[in-house]
């Protein structure tokens, strides 16, 4: 039987309520993921409930892995065989493979990425709009904003009343058109495309219910309208459901996230009982005192407070730097200091910032003071050209119609298929309403192409469907290796790179996906599935998609990263700088009136430091090129004063400014 022991009276409650469906409002740092995973055991274990009849649904392929390996251990190896625990987009994309034909795809479709999407929708608004891209970026959101609604291309164009609107669902309809033409589908449509199946199959449906028996879902408050809207199709009027989240760290409305999905439980779930989790395991008192005295300001539909029993703790400190030079010079000579006197680790450190374009000056420093450092958000594995390229040849070895990777693929490395060649074969191909690549075998084709573009256009299709061929019938990872060596990627690396170093540096990287999808195959095997080439892609285009960031690196080094990034982290001794009107609350949400979105993200920000807090902000900043007077956040105003230690906000003269500046440098040098 599961312990429950280890866990407090409420969480506890939590973890064995099984009499209907539950919300879990659960408070930073306290403790969600042991009630979830505890509670996943309990059901198999004291409930009597399969596990290939549970499933766990949250946001990133790291904290589902995390999830299923805490609930292995809690069940042994074979307690939670079969037990679905994924992304929504994961949970989305199993469905959609085993509803093919009742979803109008074929075997094989593909997932197209961002870039991928633009791409199609830039062709779509210049040939039926003659835009020049100038718009491409609104579109391509709002018709992500369209799916996350569930708002099909129809329903957008009898709903359009203003020009944007009808060019936005003009756009969209002839987008996803083309999409289906491409047997593919975007990350949108993983959510979108079971939710409309469910809501107009009930027969489908059913068998779904059948097979999810009970559902828990992570991080609710992160949820849009499709999501709700799949959970509650896939409950139906039944008991079987656990949420847990927490409205005051709802941070993604830019995204589509809705907050207030949390407060529709309560109409659509009438039985719902309500459990809140208050005690938090990370931070000190004084920290969540001001936490919860800063997310008071805005407005609930379920009160909360975070409490600790890790003693009081040290006061806030707010500093007031005169520029951002200066600023960034201030932080990395507290951590400098900090660790030299009290001793502990670089990782113990965190700078958080709003925006990405923060990071470079307190990056210079660090590196002035030899520090070492991580910057979060950095290029993805999946971004880098050379994955790109070979991951387009592979979508195309599983789904021959995808045009957007064969326009990727055809001429990388050169084949000498020029612009002209790909145009006339784009256009003939849309005007017998099939794909490029099948394109190139039709005789028609001689009547619009020159003998030499054709033959090497159809030399490079029998290639291609010859490595498919082997990768379907003998070993896929043989084929693979013999599809990047046919076309010497190698040697078009050391052209196209900067230096012979370089280029051995992006042919590791292919090595590395390659042995990825080895790893995938071996391991279904180990376990008894089996695993396709089909599915290994299908899986590395996901994990991109799903988590544009490198695991978790253990190597001694200060983090730095975004307000946005931090969710879920947490650090000993937290920094954050740049604590500016228009900049933390952001421009955008001042003029949008959004403040609310932006306090969720000071409180974000504030429960990830564990034992000292720092903001700093800059009494002048530069911004292209000149330096402008700042005002502090408003949300500095509303900490706690007796628990803060505001220093510079009266003016000081230059003389103390350097003494102070002087005593930290030799307070530095008694260290040695």
């Amino acid at each position: 039987m599961v312990d429950l022991s280890q866990l407090n009276p409420r969480q506890r409650e939590a973890a064995k309520y099984i009499d209907g469906p539950l919300l879990v409002l659960a408070g930073a740092g306290s403790g969600k993921t042991s009630v979830i995973t505890r509670k996943i055991a309990y059901l198999i274990d004291a409930c009597g409930i399969k596990s290939h009849h549970i499933a766990a649904v949250t946001f990133t392929n790291k904290a589902a892995k995390e999830m299923k390996e805490r609930v292995m251990q809690l069940t042994g190896r074979g307690g939670a065989r079969g037990l679905t625990v994924s992304t929504f987009h994961n949970l989305g994309l199993g469905i959609i493979r085993q509803e093919l034909s009742t979803a109008g795809y074929k075997s094989g479709f593909s997932i197209l990425d961002q870039d991928d999407c633009k791409g199609i929708i830039r062709d779509v608004m210049h040939r039926e709009h003659g835009d020049d891209g100038d718009m491409l970026d609104m579109v391509q959101n709002e018709i992500s904003n369209l799916k996350n609604d569930l708002i099909t291309p129809e329903q957008a164009i009898n709903k359009a009343a203003s020009p944007q609107e009808v060019l936005v669902a003009q756009t969209y309809s002839v987008y996803q058109r083309m999409l289906k033409a491409y047997n593919a589908v975007d990350f949108d449509d993983l959510i979108m495309v079971p939710t409309i199946l469910f809501r107009d199959n009930p027969e489908v449906l059913t068998r779904w219910q059948k097979k999810i028996r009970y559902l828990l879902v992570d991080e609710y408050q992160d949820t849009n309208t499709s999501q709700y809207e799949l959970v509650k199709l896939l409950v139906g009027h039944r008991n079987g459901l656990t949420v847990v989240g927490d409205d005051d760290q709802s941070i993604y409305a830019w995204r589509g996230a809705r907050p207030e999905n949390l407060s529709l439980l309560k109409k659509d779930f009438p039985s719902l009982k309500l459990i809140k989790l208050e005690q938090n395991y990370r931070s000190t008192g004084l920290i969540l005192n001001a936490a919860n005295i800063v997310i008071d300001n805005n407005p609930h539909e379920f009160e909360k407070k975070l409490w600790s029993d890790q003693g009081y703790g040290d006061p806030i400190k707010i500093l007031k730097c005169k520029n951002d030079e200066v600023e960034s010079e201030r932080i990395a000579t507290e951590i400098v200091e900090r660790r030299l006197r009290y001793g502990g680790t670089y990782r113990d450190f965190a700078v958080l910032y709003r925006g990405n374009h923060q990071s470079r000056m307190i990056e210079m420093k660090l590196q002035a003071y030899q520090v070492p450092y991580k910057l979060s958000g950095g290029q993805s594995f999946f971004g880098r050209n050379e994955i790109k390229d070979i991951m387009a040849y592979l979508r195309l070895l599983i789904n021959p119609t995808d045009d957007a990777a064969f326009l990727r693929v055809v001429n990388t490395p050169r084949r000498e298929i020029g612009p002209s060649t790909i145009e006339k074969l784009s256009e003939y191909a849309a005007m017998r309403n099939i794909s490029m690549i099948a394109a190139t075998t039709e005789m028609g084709l001689e009547q619009v192409l020159m003998p030499k573009a054709l033959d090497r256009l159809r030399r490079f299709g029998h290639w291609l469907e010859r490595i498919t061929r082997n990768a379907y019938t003998d070993d896929p990872v043989a084929a693979i290796k013999e599809m990047i060596d046919d076309i010497d990627y190698e040697g078009y690396l050391h052209q196209n790179s900067g230096t012979p170093h370089q280029a051995e540096r992006r042919m590791k990287n292919v090595y590395f996906l390659v042995d990825q999808i080895q790893k995938m195959i071996d391991k279904a095997d180990e376990l008894g599935d089996e695993c396709t080439i089909e599915d290994a892609v299908g899986k590395l285009i996901l994990r991109d998609m799903l988590e544009q960031q490198s695991e978790e690196d253990e190597n001694d080094q200060v983090q730095l990263m975004t307000l946005h990034a931090s969710k879920g982290l947490e650090f000993p001794h937290v920094y954050i700088m740049g604590m500016e009107e228009e900049l933390m609350p952001h421009r955008n949400s001042i003029e949008a009136d959004t403040i609310e979105e932006e306090r969720r993200l000071m409180y974000v920000g504030i429960t990830r430091a564990k034992r000292t807090l720092t903001l700093t902000y800059a009494g002048k900043r530069r911004q292209y090129g000149e330096a402008t007077d700042t005002t502090h956040s408003r949300f500095l105003d509303e900490l706690p004063p007796d628990d803060i230690e505001w220093e510079g906000k009266s003016e000081t003269s230059p003389e103390e400014s350097k003494k102070r500046g002087q005593d930290t440098l030799d307070s530095l040098m008694n260290l040695f």
